[in-house]
């Protein structure tokens, strides 16, 4: 297998042969000329159709899957960024997940006191391949989630990186990475589950008990 085979073939978390997720590839890129604008496409599909929602959390691997994100409706960083891989992958756009630690993550007061730090390790973006190179892009942060919030949500051109929300409206500094992780072929679970057990443990145990309920309220 070469290396861009490894990235358009189907993983256990970036499961591009899922029903589903070919069927929502396939209509959302729908009337696309060129890759680029595929990609964007599906880019905005994952960002906006999909809430960004870290109490859609737990350490069961189907809250990791980009087809149970998909289902849900719902999801944090990890599986929206898998989701939009295996989109690309499934419209023969090679597609890889990248992290990162960072800091002032989108967040309230309730999760900032259940994570114990405004530190938010393992941070998931997708890698797109696109006219010959790579380029990054988040598609965690829905818009009407960025509107409560009062930050520029992300646009993506296809061409360049659209990694952060550095600055909010006000132009206050927003969001830094502090720590680049690397680029995978899938969503390493087991290295990833195990700091967050870790680094966690009071929020993985609370949406375990059920007890959170609705984020973007919590705005």
């Amino acid at each position: 297998m070469t290396n861009m085979e490894l990235y358009l073939g189907a993983g256990e978390f970036i499961d591009s042969g899922d029903a589903h997720v070919r069927a929502f590839a396939l209509r959302e890129a729908s009337g696309a000329g060129d890759d680029i604008a595929r990609a964007v496409k599906l880019y905005y599909a994952v960002r906006d159709q999909i809430l960004y929602d870290p109490y859609h959390f737990g350490e069961a691997q189907s809250y990791f899957r980009a087809s149970n994100c998909l289902r849900a409706k719902r999801g944090f960083c990890i599986p929206k960024a898998a989701l939009l891989a295996a989109a690309a992958r499934s419209v023969g756009i090679p597609a890889r997940v990248g992290f990162a630690d960072v800091r002032n993550h989108l967040s309230t007061k309730k999760l900032l006191e259940l994570v114990g730090s405004d530190l938010f390790i393992w941070h998931s973006y997708t890698e797109l391949y696109l006219d010959g190179q790579w380029v990054k892009a988040t598609p965690a942060f829905n818009l009407s989630l960025c509107k409560r919030f009062g930050v520029r949500p992300l646009e993506f051109n296809g061409r360049q990186d659209s990694l952060f929300h550095e600055y909010d409206q006000e132009g206050r500094r927003h969001m830094e990475y502090v720590r680049q992780r690397g680029h995978y072929p899938d969503v390493p679970y087991e290295e990833i589950i195990g700091e967050f057990r870790k680094a966690y443990p009071r929020l993985l145990a609370v949406v375990a008990a059920g007890g959170l309920r609705d984020f973007a309220r919590e705005a």
